[in-house]
């Protein structure tokens, strides 16, 4: 089944087209990959303070270390070019500023900004997925996070259903509650196929009060029910709205338990619906407290392709909050991403590189990819592999040998020089620096290598002179007779 798909829905204004959605929810998780870790400058940006504080321009300059920092193109409003606070999508698809825009539509502008089509709708949809790539990229450059202004909110997302699609509603949330188990199994998958054709049915069955009662099905021992309830609750998290219900109909307990326990592709849809509801900030926390973390590893390691594609992009989402790193690394998550990377067909390199990128800036987490030596996979991979992973490799790498000689040594000797350089010249703007950065710590860990072998071959020809110099000869002194 393919419901999981549908939370790509998630970040486009209500009533739009399917495949327009899913088309950009598909590029915001490339984003997410993108992204990974990464300061990964669009040129052509404007420059940004280090210590710029909240609310501030995004148009300074300053020397960091040397460096010039860069804002990503994709993180600036197109209005006010400034880093976004809150970015919020519009009917076209296109991400601004909420302040900005919302100062555009009542101005009484009927268009997009930047594409000048004609809005067809002035729903705005917060873009989460963008806000915590915002707050990535400046935890990694030593920035804090711009704050969202206190006084945004979502607009309230109202469902146009009709009154007797509404008593449709209504007729299936009393066979939820009913006693007989076919009723309920019907009514599940009934209310899971309309929450996920469209926005309004989402809005209209949440506001009929059906996610407490799909929650309490997720303890159903009827594995029928428990997919079709969890997948349900899948589809109405793809409103923006639903997130909080959902959560705060303590759902996530049981959304884990089925993940543990339940059908695989009801452990499928359980990882999708954790993704779908971590992109609010606050719940990575929660989520991560939940105990979900381990069997997503689980399912990473042993579900379906699918499932392992579902698990992955839960997981990566749920490090990007500090606090879980740990957590993910102490399930022993590095060991099955370093088997996701050697094992047959590759499909899963992507994903793997991704999260390893995030987990090695986390101490438990640099340890782990080091002691399940990583170093050959990460020499091969900045060698042979594609232009996103050869950087987020780079990026490991460059984590491990901070402070690390013996990781040095072991790169050098299995020739990671040449492919550095390679990198540092045709590489993605963040692969370029990475390779710099490694080509220069290389650089002077080999000129130590000389200076100490030139010492070590002058101390070895000192001692050999000694002991081939000839003794003098004893010579007694004359006794007086």
């Amino acid at each position: 089944m393919q419901e999981s798909l549908a939370l790509h829905e998630m970040v486009s204004a209500s009533g739009g087209d399917p495949e327009e959605t899913f088309e950009k929810m598909s590029n915001l998780l490339k984003e997410i990959k993108d992204f990974v870790q990464t300061e990964n400058p669009k040129l052509n940006a404007h420059t940004i303070e280090k210590n710029l504080p909240p609310g501030g321009s995004g148009q300074a300059t300053t020397d960091i270390n040397h460096k010039t920092l860069v804002i990503p193109d994709d993180f600036r409003c197109p209005i006010s070019l400034e880093l976004m606070k809150d970015p919020v999508i519009v009917s076209t698809g296109q991400t601004y500023e909420r302040s900005c825009i919302e100062k555009w539509l009542e101005q009484g502008h009927g268009t997009c900004p930047k594409t000048q089509q004609k809005l067809s709708s002035t729903v705005l949809t917060p873009n989460y997925v963008l806000r915590s790539l915002i707050a990535q990229w400046c935890e990694a450059n030593g920035i804090e996070p711009p704050k969202r202004p206190s006084s945004s909110r979502p607009s309230k997302t109202t469902s146009a259903c009709t009154p007797a699609e509404r008593t449709k509603i209504q007729i299936l949330l009393c066979k939820l509650t009913s006693s007989n188990p076919e009723d309920q199994r019907m009514a599940a998958g009934e209310i899971r196929l309309l929450a996920k054709r469209n926005a309004d049915n989402r809005v209209a069955i949440a506001e009929a009060g059906a996610i407490p009662l799909l929650v309490s099905l997720l303890s159903t021992p009827d594995s029928r029910t428990q997919e079709h309830a969890v997948t349900a609750l899948l589809n109405l998290s793809i409103c923006e709205e639903n997130k909080g219900s959902i959560i705060s109909s303590g759902a996530v307990p049981g959304i884990v338990q089925v993940l543990k326990k339940g059908s695989m592709e009801a452990r499928e849809n359980s990882a999708a619906t954790l993704f779908s509801l971590s992109v609010v900030d606050e719940n990575k926390v929660t989520i991560g407290a939940s105990g979900a973390i381990p069997p997503l590893v689980t399912l990473l390691s042993e579900g379906t392709q699918r499932g392992k594609k579902d698990a992955a992009t839960a997981l990566f989402n749920l490090c990007i909050y500090q606090g879980n790193k740990g957590k993910a690394v102490r399930a022993g998550v590095v060991p099955t991403l370093m088997r996701l990377l050697t094992e047959p067909g590759g499909g899963m390199v992507d994903e793997a590189m991704a999260i390893l990128a995030v987990l090695a800036s986390h101490p438990e987490g640099k340890s782990a990819i080091g002691a399940a030596d990583a170093v050959p996979v990460l020499v091969d991979v900045i060698g042979s592999g594609s232009p996103r992973n050869r950087e987020n490799a780079a990026a490991v790498l460059v984590h491990l040998c901070a402070g690390d000689q013996q990781h040095l040594a072991e790169a050098q000797e299995l020739g990671v020089m040449g492919p550095l350089v390679d990198l540092a010249q045709n590489g993605t703007d963040r692969g370029k620096r990475k390779a710099a950065q490694l080509l220069e710590r290389m650089s002077r860990f080999i000129e130590q290598q000389k200076l100490a072998q030139a010492q070590a071959d002058a101390q070895s020809h000192l001692s050999q002179s000694q002991t081939q110099q000839p003794q003098p000869q004893s010579v007694a002194n004359p006794v007086d007779s």
